[in-house]
């Protein structure tokens, strides 16, 4: 929500609205949901709704930054029991799955928009890159004594490379129509085995070549 004096109706009523968003956005889809068939849901005026939310991508971003807040500490109890590398990236990925589920619907509502890194709402944008931030970090505390040893000069990369990693897991767990999304369990389980295998396979002193053309390819996607 804006920045405002929050008293408990005021939070009441924004959160009316953002749940009434939600729900339409899986009802409808993002672009065809409108401020006022959001107001009419969460049964306020028009006007209400934007001085809570000027746009719906305000909405979206609220949903973003509260959905971030609220699995920090889930991340930090998952961790905990989390030992080795593969483990830790599961866990990692699994805790954010879990949370999403409830509105996994609206997810999908936002892939068209998460696909374009110039849209404020995608997990690519400037606009976003303080949630991005946050969760890159905690990539990088399950590399440290994950293990293994990590190559030095793969090491500041992993993180980035973990990161796309999970959107790529995330966004087939989106699209996945198998009953209860029991492929992206399973995929989840594999591909943590893969990365995880893949790593500490890199560390072999017979890997220095193609680690070197990896880093290289990284740099180009980064744009270094």
């Amino acid at each position: 929500m804006p920045s405002m004096k929050v008293t408990a109706k005021a939070e009441e009523t924004g959160l009316k609205i953002l749940e009434s968003a939600l729900a339409l956005f899986r009802q409808e889809g993002f672009d065809t949901a409108t401020m006022r068939g959001i107001a009419e849901k969460a049964g306020v005026a028009t006007g209400a709704a934007y001085y809570y939310y000027p746009s719906k991508d305000a909405i979206v971003m609220d949903f973003y930054q509260r959905s971030c807040a609220e699995m920090q500490p889930k991340i930090e109890i998952a961790l905990e029991q989390a030992t080795g590398l593969e483990s830790r990236l599961r866990e990692l990925i699994r805790v954010k799955l879990d949370h999403f589920t409830p509105n996994r619907g609206v997810l999908r509502a936002l892939l068209r928009n998460g696909a374009d890194p110039k849209h404020p709402l995608s997990p690519f944008s400037p606009q976003t890159k303080e949630i991005r931030d946050i969760d890159m970090d905690w990539f990088r505390r399950i590399l440290v004594d994950c293990g293994m040893r990590v190559p030095r000069d793969l090491e500041p990369h992993l993180p980035g490379v973990l990161w796309f990693f999970q959107m790529g897991v995330i966004f087939f767990w989106v699209i996945d129509d198998s009953p209860n999304q029991a492929r992206s369990s399973r995929l989840l389980e594999l591909a943590a085995k893969s990365v995880a295998s893949l790593i500490r396979a890199s560390a072999l002193p017979f890997m220095r070549p193609l680690r070197k053309t990896t880093v290289q390819l990284i740099e180009i996607v980064k744009g270094d």
